[in-house]
């Protein structure tokens, strides 16, 4: 199975592009992070927020997915398009895949650049790769995608002009977990029933604009 042919059939108006959250109806945005700012006074890393953060990461990972649910591993590299093809795939995923021999199970297929910058000079190159979740070293994968702005390990690798975007695409549960940085998380799913538990126990971490709109399908699921 290739991962645009289950999003056709399951969520077909979704791209994988930041803002998943923004193209389905059924979604929750987390923010991250409580009121802790990325830097202390004296210009020094503020570690407690991360901490705040790889826990509540850990928290919404593990209320989302089982150790045995199927799911597509995602990797957005934005590249020239003048690169040569197949950007340093073992760099994104080696680190944070427990068998080396899945590395040869990854697909890849070439994309439009998603943002406001010159599309003919940019592209896409996805990369993607069918397995369990207890495949995938899951904490370090969360750590790394809250890091992009910041000289902390785990790092995502590889070569592109800007920093990748990483989705979880739970084909067993029918949702999407997608981190985009140490801000926050968005999640889809099919059923509102699927995110009903995690919303009721951490509302407190979704804005008031966000509760509304889960609000909205949550109680159209019920009537």
């Amino acid at each position: 199975m290739k991962v645009i042919d289950y999003l056709k059939e399951k969520f077909p108006s979704i791209e994988l592009m930041p803002s998943i959250y923004n193209q389905w109806d059924i979604g929750i945005h987390f923010t991250l992070g409580g009121t802790n700012y990325q830097f202390k006074k004296n210009g020094e890393l503020n570690c407690e927020r991360f901490r705040l953060v790889y826990k509540q990461l850990d928290t919404i990972f593990n209320q989302l997915f089982e150790q045995y649910d199927d799911v597509f591993l995602v990797t957005n590299m934005y590249t020239y398009k003048t690169n040569v093809k197949h950007t340093r795939k073992l760099k994104v995923y080696e680190p944070f895949l427990k068998y080396r021999n899945s590395l040869n199970h990854i697909q890849v297929r070439t994309c439009p650049y998603p943002f406001e910058l010159d599309e003919e000079e940019y592209e896409t190159q996805q990369f993607s790769l069918l397995c369990k979740t207890k495949d995938i070293r899951i904490t370090e994968l969360l750590k790394a995608a809250t890091h992009e702005d910041f000289p902390l390990k785990p790092r995502f690798g590889g070569d592109a002009i800007h920093y990748p975007d990483v989705f979880l695409v739970n084909i067993t549960k029918d949702l999407i977990l997608f981190v985009y940085d140490d801000r926050g998380c968005e999640v889809i799913a099919i059923d509102a029933e699927r995110l009903r538990p995690l919303y009721e126990q951490h509302k407190d971490w979704v804005e008031d604009v966000d509760r509304q709109k889960i609000e909205r399908a949550l109680n159209r699921r019920s009537n």
